[in-house]
């Protein structure tokens, strides 16, 4: 199993040198990838530009944008977007795509919270066809720059229900779910509806199969740490749900993070990525061992 680490992009006290920083120590550590997500209404960095800086310093780990809410978005600019994370990267970019949960982002984009579903599928089918070339209207020119990898890059789908799951097995390349507690019976459960949906959807083959967790490691107080940024990304569902859910994020210690990848691999995972609660960097030379002794 793979093992990537997203930017900690929803931390307190990300600041300018964080990306490079970050994603350049993510590329010389035993990691498969570096990703970062999408949020309006928070205090993150932007994702597309986050990514391409991530790109731009980076050689061998994959660039996952993780993920993408694409309901509200102009498929065109979507697709000239990747075409270019594609070309910064040379080729090394995966995209996962999705609702989101967040009806604040949608108001703020101006877009509407009903359909969303519905509108995904018809958004991923119109990207799919700019991806290939196809002009966005009569007469128009192609969308650029044109992907680096044949076909585009791998995309994965934000499912993790039943009805969401059965919708991304018909143009999905894979799934990206993700676990707070970093649960092993939850990923498993994950996993095995992917399979069974694809398998039902008559695919040829098995679904890649990603998810994730919040960590926290290597740094002083790491359990309130984790709390506390769970919490606060959660804030959206309102106070008294968030610090429930918070409360189940456990992944505070090495050992905790060593149980949750043991259980990812036996869940049927290709890859899993810790989603770091801190912008220290100490946190992430602690992944790094982590990361090796589970490799080795």
């Amino acid at each position: 199993m793979e093992i990537g680490v997203a930017l900690p992009q929803m931390a307190p006290g990300y600041g300018p040198g964080t990306t490079l920083d970050w994603a350049r120590g993510i590329d010389a550590g035993p990691f498969s990838s570096v990703s970062a997500g999408e949020r309006v209404t928070f205090s993150n960095p932007e994702m597309v530009a986050t990514l391409g800086a991530a790109a731009a310093v980076t050689e061998r780990v994959r660039i996952l944008a993780n993920l993408w809410v694409l309901p509200p978005l102009s498929m065109p600019m979507v697709a000239q977007q990747i075409g270019t994370l594609d070309q910064i990267s040379r080729g090394r970019l995966e995209v996962a795509v999705g609702v989101g949960g967040r009806e604040h982002d949608y108001r703020a984009l101006d877009s509407e919270f009903g359909g969303r579903h519905q509108r995904l599928d018809d958004k991923v089918a119109e990207l799919q066809k700019l991806l290939a070339g196809e002009p966005p209207f009569e007469g128009a020119d192609p969308v650029g720059p044109a992907v680096v990898q044949p076909g585009g890059p791998r995309l994965l789908a934000g499912a993790m229900g039943p009805k969401s799951m059965r919708r991304a097995a018909v143009w999905a390349d894979g799934i990206s779910g993700f676990s707070i507690g970093g649960d092993a019976a939850e990923i498993a459960r994950t996993n095995a509806l992917a399979d069974s949906c694809w398998a039902e959807a008559g695919r040829d083959s098995a679904p890649r199969k990603v998810s994730g967790c919040f960590v926290a490691v290597g740094i002083d107080d790491p359990a309130e740490t984790l709390r506390a940024f769970t919490a606060r990304y959660l804030g959206f569902l309102g106070e008294d749900l968030a610090g429930a859910i918070a409360r189940t994020a456990q992944t505070a210690s090495p050992d905790a993070v060593r149980r949750v990848l043991d259980g990812a691999q036996e869940a049927g995972c290709d890859e899993f990525i810790l989603v770091p609660a801190t912008v220290d960097l100490a946190c992430l030379d602690a992944l790094a061992t982590i990361a090796a002794i589970h490799a080795g």
